[in-house]
């Protein structure tokens, strides 16, 4: 029964699957070259702001629309997730063909339009655009320091100066690199390979493009005698920068007209490494300085807590061990310690429930976390494809759902000695995390909704995220919890009291469990702060090689942070050491979001509206609270395994 409940649930989901076939789309995956003339039309994803701003359409500004309408392109479920609407376009390039040609005429500027155009410059806008799966770059001068950027601003306000203005002409620079072909090569792009067999080399020989860069300027044309031109008549080039007298104000009853340059430029970068111009980090050495010096002094100074503690630990239970039963009953009377706990370090903790749901979800998220880097370190998570990251994270752990329902329901087992109740605790497994991210996200969709962003979720998504819930992730979190009904439970290895010990009344535990989770986060901060630049600056990150050092050194630490605190809650004769070793190192979660505050008061000044920040903070807390499950769980586990080969240890009666 159910295995067929659980067949029929993914066939229910495949079909779903293939009725949106397009949002598992993965797109650049192999190399294109062109011939000479070949036209290639350029693409557009949505504005984006240089901070937490809404994205939005290209096309919600007044710009040239192509002649054949709008296409959208097909997206994968990550860029959808991410907010990514990418469009067709006018802008129409001949390959190897320099050419400077107009677009269109705007009618008159109305009110509206001025006023959204104006607020879209004045909070940094820019648009995005793409051609061969390429963002387009520009570069700025800032203090003698070139500065790489992708995409170019919707408009600006020159310094000492009130007025805004568009930008309506773009000098583009295409860089291509001449491929003749071979007898027989191997082409591979970081996801996939193609074979290209001597026959083929005449089909395959041409034009690769390798970079896509622009100049963006504001010219001010006459309209009426540009209103008589056709979409691509040939017009003058212009010299970027234009002074500010012959530049195109945004204001009332103003026609504007876009126009165009191309210009194509030899270059000797091959096709796999066209991507290595946007992946290079700035600040380089200051990078790898700070994170090395981090996992170095982190490495140590818990090498030396752990080596300390390993020696205080041994030397107790050799000396309890060299005892005769009546010299134990003895020291069990004048010595205090962890081993007067003995009878009581086994007793069920309170909301033993949500401590398994918790487990269960962590043990999720970090098998995710740690095989998403794993492949991504090692180059199957490329650039190029957008969204990638995002999808394989979001199918690996509806995937893990059996390992999920397997740890909580075991470690249920384990609790109460019995199965009974398992279904509640791998349904509340299946819901409790996706079913908090679901809130929050379905919170912060309603108010993108009411601002018309790209980065609300359609509601064909809504559906197919919660078929992916209910049909893949539910199923199989519940079938881990089967699993775990047949496996055995962990066995004690000292009796419980029926009478609970009493505990000493001083007690500043919390005070030190608070305080932990500051050594896991200094291995992570420096790394977080180049992931949240990324993420909201607008730049790329591609380091995961330092990121999947830094999680295995975080791993390290939260256990020997973890078993540290659950060794001195126990020297303090507390017994009730469960919930304190999960939040032992699950605290770090609150470092990181309040880290993440920091990040958006002080370096993204350009934020503007409520919205936004509510966008922000919510995205935080989820991130955050992953961050604690995972990390809880293996602070959690680890001292779990320590107290089990503790007491195992202890000879009792």
């Amino acid at each position: 029964m159910a295995k067929g409940w659980i067949f029929s649930a993914l066939l229910v989901v495949f079909l779903v699957l293939a009725s949106h076939c397009e949002a598992f789309y993965l797109p650049g995956s192999y190399m294109h070259t062109y011939r000479q003339g070949e036209e290639i039309w350029a693409k557009v994803n949505s504005l984006t702001s240089i901070g937490t701003e809404l994205p939005f359409s290209y096309y919600s500004l007044p710009y040239c629309r192509p002649q054949g309408g709008i296409k959208k392109s097909a997206e994968n479920l990550g860029e959808l997730l991410m907010g990514d609407q990418i469009d067709n376009s006018p802008y129409r390039f001949r390959v190897n063909v320099n050419e400077s040609l107009y677009l269109c005429t705007t009618s008159p500027l109305d009110e509206g339009d001025v006023k959204l155009l104006k607020q879209r410059s004045r909070d940094l806008y820019q648009v995005n655009m793409i051609l061969d799966n390429l963002p387009v770059r520009r570069f700025t001068e800032q203090n003698g320091v070139t500065i790489q950027w992708t995409g170019y601003p919707v408009g600006y306000t020159p310094e000492g100066s009130t007025e805004v203005y568009i930008i309506n002409h773009l000098k583009f620079k295409v860089l291509v690199h001449r491929y003749e072909g071979g007898k027989v090569k191997v082409v591979g792009t970081g996801e996939g390979m193609e074979v290209i067999s001597e026959t083929e080399t005449d089909a395959k020989s041409g034009y690769e493009i390798v970079g896509f860069e622009v100049i963006p300027c504001s010219v001010k044309r006459d309209p009426e005698a540009m209103s008589k031109l056709k979409m691509y008549g040939k017009v003058d080039p212009i010299k970027c920068p234009v002074e500010m007298e012959k530049s195109q104000l945004i204001r009332e009853k103003e026609q504007i007209t876009f126009t165009y340059e191309v210009e194509f430029v030899n270059s000797d970068i091959r096709w796999p490494s066209r991507w290595d111009a946007y992946l290079k980090m700035e600040g380089a050495k200051i990078h790898w300085f700070s994170i090395m010096n981090s996992l170095m002094v982190i490495l140590f100074l818990a090498g030396i807590v752990f080596v300390i503690f390993l020696r205080t630990v041994r030397r107790d239970l050799t000396r309890y061990e060299e005892l005769d039963k009546e010299a134990q009953a003895q020291m069990n009377e004048e010595l205090s310690g962890w081993k007067l706990v003995v009878g009581d370090v086994f007793r069920e903790p309170t909301s033993s429930k949500l401590l398994c749901v918790m487990i269960g979800d962590g043990v999720q998220i970090l098998g995710m976390a740690i095989v998403t880097i794993f492949f991504a370190a090692f180059g199957f998570m490329s650039p190029a494809s957008r969204g990638m990251l995002l999808t394989g994270m979001i199918f690996l752990y509806m995937l893990l759902g059996i390992v999920a329902g397997y740890a909580a329901v075991r470690l249920w087992r384990t609790l109460k000695g019995t199965s009974e109740g398992w279904r509640s605790v791998s349904w509340s497994t299946a819901c409790f995390f996706p079913g908090i991210v679901f809130v929050v996200l379905t919170v912060l969709n309603f108010m993108l909704w009411s601002r018309n962003s790209t980065g609300a979720l359609p509601i064909s998504l809504f559906f197919t995220l919660l078929s992916l819930w209910f049909c893949i992730s539910v199923p199989l979190t519940i079938l881990g919890g089967f699993f775990g009904t047949r496996a055995e439970p962990i066995e004690f290895p000292v009796r419980t009291n029926q009478i609970p010990r009493e505990i000493p009344t001083k007690n500043y535990s919390w005070l030190l469990v608070l305080g932990a989770g500051t050594l896991p986060f200094g291995t992570l901060f420096i790394e977080l702060f180049f992931i949240l630049s990324s993420i909201w600056l607008g730049r790329f990150y591609y380091v995961f090689g330092f990121l999947l050092v830094v999680l295995l050194l975080l791993v390290v630490v939260c256990a020997e942070v973890s078993v540290v605190l659950t060794y001195m809650h126990l020297c303090a004769e507390d017994w009730r050491w469960w919930w304190k070793a999960f939040f032992a190192s699950g605290t770090v979660a609150l470092y990181v979001f309040l880290y993440s505050i920091n990040y958006l008061v002080f370096d993204l000044r350009s934020l503007s509206g409520p919205v936004s920040a509510t966008l922000y903070v919510g995205y935080a807390f989820v991130v955050s609270l992953a961050i604690m499950l995972a990390t809880g769980t293996v602070g959690f586990l680890t001292s779990f395994s320590f107290v089990r080969y503790l007491f195992s240890s202890v000879k009792i009666d």
